[in-house]
């Protein structure tokens, strides 16, 4: 008898589950989503408030594709799941029964029992139904305000700036994002945010939502006692794992679902995958929770080879992450930490008339590459891999620059006085060796 698998989220998580599955088998695989019934990219749906997408554009696969594959679609809200009976229950009470279960059920937006957060106008930004609300409680609106900064807090100031509404963010650090920025990277994205005239408010948190005879947000009042009026209120101080349906089962949990290296619940033929999963004892330098698109992608991947009878370890390889800020790019390579640790240095230039910056740390005396930032410059994701994972020594990293730039055709170039920067600091006599183009994003 075929194996029934059976997907609990539509993100990239579950549906990568789905398609590598049936790549490797012929099991029946339903994909369950309270959320909306295709697949879509959620990173693209500050686009379409935006107006440069429209909702069907953000699906990647044409809504042919699910049955041609033999995948089943089902949108209904799974309200409870017996693990040791192998069943699930559906909203419209419909018992659902499975060989295999994939928990893939994504994050939520935090909330920190503030006086007013469940007001209408105050929200997050995850699902698409957050953006349906967004683009009804900002027609009207005269100034926002969002809680928290970091990558969700500035795309949304960039959806409400592009409507011409002014913004305030409340920020509990005395600058942007420095519980993941270094300091030089957390004044040059600070600056560039003001420069598009988006109030930032550092030091500040939230103390209470003040709604109207409605229910409605018309004012928040900050911590430091001063008051704002508004209709919208953005929540963005970070997600956590969606583990509600899992509450008060037999799962094990931790901040998220616990899962072991094959991504296995404590029940044998239970996984979680994505943003809800908890890695029990993640590899050297990982997080035990990683909310990102590569991440659910590969534990989707990594769970169908085993599935479909060849387990296999999750190995997220290198720590990585690429955003924009406003018209800035972001990426990332490594471990760059906030504080550089004992024993690392740590190498920072910026060029704020091109809006660009890089940090680049390493061992000290001039040991091994260990992490990279790059803002306003894109580079090559299969060389920073490379010199990671063959612990390459600073000099070929610095002397070999040229050949982690994207497109050198396209864009200007960044190596000269990258590198005159580094021997002056450090009183080095590296050389580019490469004649190969290296960084940049700015065309010529």
């Amino acid at each position: 008898m075929t194996k029934h698998v059976v997907i609990i989220g539509n993100g990239v998580a579950g549906t990568s589950a789905a398609r590598h599955i049936r790549k490797k088998s012929d099991y029946q695989i339903t994909i369950i989503s309270e959320e909306t019934k295709y697949f879509y990219s959620r990173t693209a749906l500050m686009y379409i408030y935006m107006g440069h997408m429209k909702f069907e554009d953000t699906k990647p696969y044409e809504d042919w594709f699910w049955e041609k594959n033999r995948i089943d679609l089902v949108q209904s809200r799974v309200t409870s799941v017996d693990f040791e009976g192998n069943s699930l229950q559906l909203q419209n009470e419909q018992k659902m029964n499975y060989d295999y279960l994939v928990l893939a059920t994504g994050s939520k937006s935090n909330k920190f029992g503030w006086p007013g957060q469940d007001l209408n106008g105050v929200q997050g930004l995850y699902h698409y139904h957050d953006l349906q609300m967004m683009e009804n409680a900002t027609k009207d609106c005269k100034q926002a305000v969002i809680v928290g900064g970091g990558l969700i807090g500035i795309e949304m100031a960039e959806m409400l700036h592009s409507r011409d509404i002014p913004v305030t963010m409340l920020v509990r650090e005395p600058k942007f994002w420095t519980g993941v920025l270094p300091s030089g990277e957390a004044d040059f994205i600070g600056s560039h945010i003001k420069s598009h005239h988006i109030n930032v408010l550092y030091n500040t948190e939230l103390k209470e939502i003040i709604g109207d005879e409605n229910q409605h947000a018309k004012a928040v009042v900050t911590s430091t006692g001063e008051r704002i009026e508004t209709t919208f209120v953005g929540l963005t101080a970070g997600v956590h794992p969606n583990t509600q349906l899992v509450k008060d089962t037999p799962i094990e949990c931790g901040r998220g679902i616990l899962v072991d290296d094959l991504l296995k619940t404590n029940f044998e033929n239970v996984f979680a995958v994505g943003d809800c999963a908890e890695v029990r004892q993640p590899i050297p330098g990982r997080r035990p929770i990683e909310p990102l698109w590569y991440t659910g992608k590969m534990m989707g991947e990594t769970i169908a080879s085993t599935i479909c009878g060849k387990p296999k370890k999750y190995d997220p390889g290198i720590w990585y992450n690429s955003a924009k800020f406003l018209d800035i790019e972001y990426q990332t390579y490594g471990v760059v930490l906030p504080k550089p640790p004992e024993g690392q240095e740590s190498f920072f230039w910026e060029d704020r008339t091109k809006n660009v910056c890089v940090r680049v740390n390493f061992e000290k005396n001039f040991g091994k590459f260990i992490g990279i930032n790059l803002f306003g410059i894109r580079g090559r994701h299969k060389v920073f891999e490379k010199w990671l994972a063959n612990q390459a020594n600073i000099q070929e990293v610095m002397e070999d620059l040229r050949k982690a730039n994207f497109d050198p055709e396209f864009f200007k170039q960044h190596e000269k006085p990258i590198l005159q920067a580094f021997n002056t600091q450090y009183k080095t006599n590296y050389s580019l060796r490469s004649k190969k183009g290296l960084f940049g994003i700015f065309k010529k």
